[in-house]
């Protein structure tokens, strides 16, 4: 994406991957949250809340978008193994002194369609 992409209010962005091992192992690493429940030794890792959200903020590095504020609300636990689907939707657009303003909502789902994870998060997207 160019350093000033051409968003339009309504536009769904969308990113997928299956979480891993791995990725839990590497994730508890990089915050030093180990809890049991996040360890594959322990039985099937559950992905850490973030590791998700991660998804949608992949998404807004793609945008060079400076995020100001976040809120996540997580609604079911996300397993090693399952594939999630962020649609990140511009909710508004603005002309802000530093670039363009950008909310979004996000919406994550798992392999069978259920909500994992839903948010918000407003910022910019410097010129």
């Amino acid at each position: 994406m160019s350093d000033a992409p051409d968003l339009k209010v309504g536009q769904v962005l969308r990113e997928s991957r299956t979480i891993t091992d791995e990725d839990i192992v590497a994730f508890a690493d990089l915050a030093g949250d180990r809890g049991r429940h996040h360890l594959p030794e322990h039985g099937r890792a559950m992905a850490h809340g973030l590791l998700t959200a991660s998804l949608a903020t992949k998404i807004g590095g793609q945008l060079h978008f400076i995020a100001r504020r976040m809120g996540w609300e997580f609604l079911r636990p996300v397993w090693s193994g399952d594939t999630i689907t962020a649609d990140v939707t511009v909710r508004a657009l603005s002309e802000v002194r530093s670039g363009t303003g950008v909310e979004f909502d996000i919406e994550i789902t798992n392999q069978d369609g259920e909500a994992v994870l839903r948010g918000d998060s407003t910022g910019v997207i410097r010129h």
